[in-house]
């Protein structure tokens, strides 16, 4: 529980510093250049460490966690935070846990309890209620390609921890960088060729250059390291878990380094989502 927590607590900033990016970057650029960037430290890490190429079965659940976890949830959430503060996505976010479990229960990983689900249900259900209340009762396209980022994710965290029980969380996402590199370079040179000099100019800003230096050395990179260990000892859905906090920590962040406001009613959610999460450890689990 406590490398999951260590895992959330690196995501959490995930949105305000790319929020920081997007203000000077393309999100095209921000999201699939800081893959390669960290697929670069992943080639470092494998080669320092002589680790094994995977084995063949491992193929299409790595290329599942590189269209979740490196492609589709950075570039998705890149567009969406172009128009919607971090504070507002970090709500939606809130759904992870329970899209994580749901993806794991699919695949057969694990049978959570009707406590386990009643739980995760709560959570979610404060988390999306929380949303709502924030934007007005009603969700815009940035709030759509929010939750199909969350979907994307779920999916590669779901089978990303899977893995991780057989090859380790540090190889899992190392080989899932590799194996998008090839796919991800022609992208951003296709995609960011006409703009290049804007890209590279200092006119981005100090602060657009440090949130893409943050995304792609800490949530792209580290960050998985201590999830997906977390999720291989613990287990998916109940590690997962730990994400129902993600919401509120986004929104200190949110608030820190983009002076978004942070008001009481934050408060009274996160204390709520925290007595879940917590009630939701003590329900049963199988593999």
């Amino acid at each position: 529980m406590l490398l999951g927590l260590a895992g959330v607590a690196i995501f959490s900033l995930t949105l305000p510093f790319t929020r920081m990016a997007v203000t000077g970057l393309d999100p095209a650029f921000v999201a699939l250049g800081r893959a390669l960037v960290a697929a670069a430290l992943a080639a470092i890490w494998l080669r320092w460490k002589r680790a094994p190429p995977p084995p063949r079965s491992a193929l299409l659940p790595l290329a599942m966690v590189s269209l979740g976890c490196v492609i589709g949830f950075p570039w998705l959430t890149s567009i969406a935070l172009r128009t919607l503060p971090a504070s507002h996505g970090a709500v939606l976010v809130g759904i992870l846990p329970l899209a994580t479990a749901v993806f794991s229960a699919l695949r057969g990983n694990e049978k959570p309890s009707p406590g386990f689900w009643a739980m995760a249900l709560l959570g979610t259900g404060l988390v999306i209620a929380f949303a709502l209340r924030q934007s007005g009762g009603s969700f815009h396209l940035a709030d759509l390609l929010m939750f199909a980022a969350v979907a994307l994710a779920a999916l590669g965290y779901a089978e990303g921890g899977r893995l991780a029980r057989t090859m380790g969380g540090e190889q899992v996402i190392c080989w899932a960088l590799l194996l998008s590199a090839p796919l991800v370079l022609p992208l951003v040179l296709w995609l960011s060729w006409p703009h290049f000099g804007s890209f590279a100019s200092a006119s981005a800003g100090a602060g657009a250059w440090l949130g893409f230096a943050y995304v792609s050395v800490f949530s792209m990179f580290i960050g998985f390291f201590f999830w997906y260990r977390g999720m291989a000892v613990g287990g998916i859905a109940r590690v997962g878990q730990v994400q129902l906090v993600q919401p509120f920590l986004t929104l200190v962040g949110a608030a820190i380094f983009l002076d978004e406001p942070l008001e009481l009613s934050n408060f009274v959610f996160a204390f709520a989502v925290i007595a879940v999460v917590a009630a939701g450890r003590k329900m049963q689990v199988r593999r």
